[in-house]
C-alpha cells in the first residue's frame, strides 16, 4: 500500500527549507526589535544617558550599600551613604585626574610633538609626514580653540548639559539603591504570571553580570594605573602621574583603551628619555598587560560573564559606531548583561554545553 501523499497536501518546501526560513524570520525579527530599540535610546539619549550610567553606579557601589544595609544603617540613609561616598570619591579622583592633566598635559603634548620630529629625522619622507601632520595637528588644535571661544555660549550649554546629567544619575542613583528590594516586583507586574519567575531570573542574571564587571574593571584599573605608574616614575618619564590617570580611565574600554594610553606613554618617553627608556616603558606596559590577562582577570572576574576578546571589540565597535565615547565606555557592560540573560535561558531551556555553546563566545578571558 502506498503511503506517498497527493500532491495537494505535500508541502512547497522541504523540511530543512522551511527551518532555514523559520530562523530568518526569527532573526529578522530580533535585528528589527534591536534596531527599533536603538534607535529609540538615541533619539532619547537625554533621558536614557543618566539612566545607563546610574545602573552601572548602582552595579559598582551595590556592596557598600549592602553592607551599610548589614551595619542597621536605614534604607534611606544607606542610599544616602553612598551617593555621598560617590560624590566624595569620584570628585577627588576626578579633581587629582584633572590636576595631573593640567599640570602635566603641556609636557605631554610637547613630548609627542618631539617623538613625531624623532621620527621624522629617523624615517625621512615617511617621517616627514608626520612631522606635517603634528604641525597640522597643532594649526587645527589652535583653529579649534578660537572656535570654542567664539562660540562660549554653546560650550557653556554643553558643560550644563553634562552637570545635568551628573545630578540626574546621581539621584537615579540614590532611588535604584534604596528601592532596589521592590525590582523584583516590578519585573514580575511587568510579566505574565507564568513568566514571572523567568524574567525576575533573567534581570538578576544581567545585574550580577554588570555588577561583577564594574567591580572587576575598577580594580583591576586600579591595579594598572599604579603599576603603570610606578614604572613611569622609576624611569623618569615626564608626565608619569597624567600618564598613570589615563591608564586608569581608558581601562574601561577593553584593549582599545589600554592601546592607547601605553602608545602614548612609550611616545612620551620616546621624545623625552631615548629610545632605550621607551623599549622599558613598553616593557613594562606589556608586563602589566601579560599580569592582567593572566592573573587579574582570571582570578577578579572568575564569577562573572567573562566574554572571548573578539565579542569585546565588536561590542566595543558597535557602540562606537552608535554613541561615540559614550557608547564605546557602555557597551562592554551591556553586552555582559546580555550574555548574562543568555546564560540564564539556556540554563532553564538549554541543552548541555557542547563545543558550539554560547559559552564558547562569552567563556574565554574577560576583557583586558
Amino acid at each position: 500500500m502506498s503511503t506517498d501523499r497527493p500532491a495537494a497536501d505535500r508541502p512547497l518546501l522541504p523540511e530543512g527549507a522551511r527551518r532555514t526560513a523559520a530562523w530568518c524570520a526569527v532573526a529578522l525579527l530580533v535585528a528589527g526589535v534591536a534596531a527599533v530599540f536603538i534607535w529609540l535610546c538615541v533619539v532619547f539619549e537625554t533621558a536614557v544617558t543618566p539612566v545607563l550610567l546610574a545602573l552601572l553606579g548602582t552595579a559598582l557601589l551595590g556592596p557598600l550599600y549592602r553592607r551599610l544595609l548589614r551595619m542597621k544603617v536605614q534604607k534611606s540613609l544607606a542610599a544616602g551613604l553612598t551617593v555621598l561616598a560617590v560624590l566624595v570619591v569620584v570628585g577627588g579622583a576626578t579633581y587629582i585626574v584633572v590636576a595631573a592633566l593640567v599640570d602635566t598635559g603641556a609636557q605631554i603634548v610637547e613630548s609627542l610633538r618631539q617623538a613625531a620630529v624623532d621620527i621624522a629625522e629617523h624615517f625621512g619622507a615617511a617621517g616627514t609626514s608626520l612631522d606635517d601632520l603634528a604641525k597640522n595637528a597643532r594649526q587645527l588644535l589652535e583653529r579649534f580653540g578660537g572656535t570654542a571661544a567664539s562660540g562660549l555660549i554653546s560650550g557653556l550649554s554643553v558643560v550644563g548639559q553634562m552637570l545635568a546629567t551628573a545630578v540626574l544619575a546621581l539621584l537615579l542613583i540614590f532611588f535604584f539603591l534604596r528601592d532596589s528590594d521592590r525590582a523584583a516586583e516590578v519585573l514580575r507586574s511587568l510579566a505574565p504570571r507564568s513568566t514571572g519567575d523567568m524574567l525576575e531570573a533573567m534581570g538578576r542574571r544581567a545585574f550580577e553580570a554588570v555588577e561583577g564587571f564594574m567591580r572587576g574593571t575598577t580594580f583591576v584599573a586600579f591595579v594598572d594605573a599604579v603599576l603603570i605608574g610606578v614604572g613611569l616614575l622609576v624611569l623618569q618619564v615626564p608626565g608619569a602621574v597624567g600618564l598613570a590617570a589615563l591608564v586608569f580611565v581608558t581601562a574601561y574600554i577593553p584593549y582599545l583603551g589600554a592601546f592607547l594610553s601605553g602608545a602614548v606613554a612609550v611616545l612620551v618617553a620616546l621624545a623625552d628619555r631615548g629610545f632605550v627608556i621607551a623599549l622599558w616603558v613598553l616593557g613594562v606596559v606589556l608586563a602589566v598587560q601579560v599580569l592582567e590577562g593572566n592573573v587579574l582577570q582570571p582570578v577578579v572576574q572568575s564569577r562573572t560573564v567573562q566574554m572571548h576578546p573578539a565579542v569585546v571589540m565588536l561590542a566595543i565597535t558597535a557602540g562606537a559606531s552608535v554613541a561615540g565615547v559614550l557608547g564605546m565606555l557602555l557597551a562592554v557592560p551591556l553586552t555582559a548583561a546580555f550574555f548574562g540573560v543568555i546564560g540564564e535561558l539556556r540554563g532553564r531551556y538549554g541543552s548541555p554545553e557542547g563545543p558550539g555553546s554560547v559559552r564558547d563566545l562569552s567563556g574565554g578571558p574577560g576583557p583586558g
